[in-house]
């Protein structure tokens, strides 16, 4: 078989995956054995072995213990609401946030102190090692893990007041703007960006996903008067879910 000048293993893989693709090999079948690859295709065992690693980085197939390798389920993807959804004051925005689309969310949170990091103490305009809250939470859809998200809030600005512990409190679970407007702290802007990268081992472990599996980042911050309040770095699944924005038009 003449490959030409692609590599041989990313040919075979392109192969394998519009296999899979068009249903030819659907879920929960065998993928062909590394031996049966390089007769069919006329490779070495490296060769064939690597065409079946990218498959494998690629989320599409997943090796079973003393099985061999399978064709994964693909989820179709679901919609995650970033719109600013606010229907009634006092509830978590990411409940408000995905009862536009019918989720049932729930979320496990922890809160500690610790000295901000270089790139957090950057994003929030104070001294690498400034003390800072930080929050982790796992949120799920129906009790399956839909999004991790890490904040960082100054304890220059919410130190020693009601809304120190974003989950505890008067306002515990309240969002960002609010709880800041009960301090005095008027928020009047928040910045999005979103990118991908391979999720780290624990991100996958706690989202239920498979080494080599991308995730989408959204780094979030949120100011009152050009004064950074509250940082986040928020991580989906890129495999089951999709990031939908609704946005004002003024």
């Amino acid at each position: 078989m003449a490959f030409g000048e692609q590599p041989a293993y990313l040919r075979i893989a392109s192969d394998l995956r519009h296999q899979i693709v068009n249903g030819s090999l659907p879920p929960h079948t065998r993928l062909p054995s590394q031996a049966r690859i390089r007769e069919e295709y006329g490779v070495s065992d490296t060769v064939a072995l690597e065409a079946r690693k990218v498959l494998m980085a690629e989320g599409l197939v997943e090796g079973r213990s003393g099985s061999g390798t399978y064709v994964r389920e693909r989820p179709e993807p679901r919609r995650i609401s970033r719109s600013g959804y606010r229907p009634a004051a006092g509830a978590n925005p990411f409940r408000q946030e995905q009862s536009v689309g019918g989720a049932r969310g729930t979320w496990e949170s922890s809160s500690e102190q610790e000295q901000a990091p270089p790139e957090i103490a950057d994003r929030l305009g104070v001294e690498t090692g400034a003390r800072v809250m930080r929050t982790r939470y796992v949120f799920r859809d129906g009790g399956e893990p839909m999004m991790l998200s890490t904040s960082w809030e100054p304890l220059a600005v919410t130190g020693r007041t009601p809304v120190m512990l974003p989950e505890e409190g008067p306002l515990g679970g309240c969002g960002v703007v609010e709880r800041m407007a009960a301090i005095d702290v008027v928020v009047d802007n928040v910045s999005e960006e979103v990118g991908a990268r391979p999720g780290l081992a624990e991100e996958l472990l706690a989202l239920g996903g498979v080494p080599g599996h991308v995730v989408m980042v959204v780094e979030r911050t949120y100011y009152a008067s050009g004064r950074a309040v509250e940082t986040a770095d928020i991580v989906v699944p890129a495999d089951r879910f999709r990031i939908g924005y609704r946005l004002p038009v003024r």
